[in-house]
């Protein structure tokens, strides 16, 4: 799950080298070379929570190895404050050979950091998502290989809709409706998150036709005029105490909704197998409504990006690697997505041929993936993710004048933006 990166355990030295097949304890060059490998790659992953998930990539590697005898495969799985970890080791000579990525951001490119995949996945372009493309594509090319696409939906409890007589939402002012009807002593209407912001406000600005930054990613164009609309409909929800608040677990974790706190709630694809065992068939899962009639419903796509280190040595090596894992591998694209975990292929045909996608709540969910995802662009920092975030938080909360702040924000964001593009 990509939600950005969050902070996990302290770091673990979980490293193995596979060489002609073996495993080994992370060892040296000269291991490796009497083993008969010419050239060990180093691959760094985040720590997964999820069971099985280092012994599967472990294993990956492994296969490899035994296809490709002359090549080793160093797997590290790092945990704690990562993209800190990869960034400040890429600048380093101990830079791993290839690793993966969350958020894809513009500046990693700018400095050189990584290397372009266009080659690799020439042909396959239109197996993948125009977001999760988009969203690694900068100055003309790609740099990140999507491997798994996290699908973000709004959850709903059948039967209590039922009960009350709602109808699932398509309009955000359904939604609104429906949620003030579902608030009751024992309940809130809608969960966005513990701070009743969440998604929710890029929600709503792309729901109305309006986006961060411009076509061209050169302007910060979230202070439009569909924007204001849109993102000030999240005082509405506000205003209207509908929403669930300071809950023990955030929007990601399912368990608000298990529980029966909230009838609606925004989360990923991931939380489903959880809500199952817990609630049966009694939940759908919809994208995000419309704002309006001109509008259009959306969802967000997160997951995780395969990358290459263009200051590496064996940078080509690395990314035959990526192409043999991430595009040939049908099985093993598989059986990272849904043997442990829960989440979308991020090739289409791979995804169509995964069963567990092929009906009822999941196969709702990969279709609102396949047809309303966005992702932030590559251009988006902390820096700007800040300034809007200050003036959602003022405009839902402290009733400030949307246009203003949101006005403010921009000026803020634009500033940072033209410091990357100098």
């Amino acid at each position: 799950m990509s939600t950005s990166l969050t902070s996990r355990r302290a770091f673990l030295g979980g490293s193995l080298l596979f060489v002609g097949g073996m495993a080994l304890a992370a060892c040296g060059k000269d291991d490796a070379a009497t083993a008969g490998a010419k050239i060990t790659l180093e691959q760094w992953y985040h720590a997964y929570g999820e069971a099985g998930t280092q012994q599967a990539v472990i294993r990956y590697a492994k296969e490899y190895t035994k296809a490709n005898p002359d090549i080793a495969i160093k797997v590290n799985w790092i945990a704690g404050d990562y993209s800190a970890k990869l960034h400040s080791t890429l600048l380093t000579p101990q830079a791993p050979d290839l690793f993966e990525i969350g958020d894809f951001q513009y500046v990693d490119v700018k400095n050189g950091l990584l290397a372009p995949l266009d080659d690799i996945i020439k042909g396959q372009e239109a197996e993948y998502s125009k977001a999760s493309l988009d969203s690694a594509t900068a100055d003309g090319k790609l740099y990140g290989l999507k491997m798994m696409d996290d699908a973000m939906v709004l959850y709903y409890r059948k039967s209590v809709l039922e009960k009350a007589g709602i109808a699932v939402p398509q309009t955000f002012a359904e939604l609104a409706t429906a949620a003030k009807k579902l608030t009751s002593r024992e309940q809130k209407g809608l969960f966005v998150g513990s701070d009743g912001i969440g998604n929710a406000a890029y929600l709503l600005l792309w729901s109305n036709g309006g986006d961060l930054l411009d076509p061209k990613g050169r302007k910060v164009v979230f202070n439009s005029p569909e924007g204001v609309a849109a993102i000030s409909g999240l005082k509405q929800l506000h205003d209207d105490k509908s929403l669930l608040l300071d809950f023990t677990t955030d929007w990601y974790d399912p368990g608000a909704f298990i529980q029966g706190a909230a009838a609606m709630q925004w989360c990923g694809l991931w939380a489903m197998p959880a809500i199952e065992k817990a609630l049966g068939d009694d939940f759908g899962v919809v994208a995000w409504p419309k704002f309006g009639d001109t509008g259009q419903a959306v969802s967000r796509i997160g997951g995780w990006f395969a990358a290459v280190n263009a200051k590496g040595k064996h940078a080509d090596e690395a990314k035959k690697f990526l192409e043999w894992l991430w595009i040939k591998q049908t099985d093993l694209q598989k059986d990272w997505c849904v043997s442990y975990g829960f989440h979308v292929p991020s090739r289409k045909s791979v995804a169509a041929q995964t069963t567990e996608f092929s009906s009822g709540p999941a196969k709702d969910a990969a279709d609102i993936l396949a047809n309303t995802s966005r992702a932030y662009p590559n251009l988006w920092n902390t820096t700007m993710d800040s300034a809007f975030a200050q003036a959602v938080l003022k405009i839902a909360k402290s009733g400030g004048d949307a246009t203003s702040l949101l006005n403010e924000a921009a000026a803020k964001a634009q500033a940072e933006l033209g410091k990357q593009l100098a």
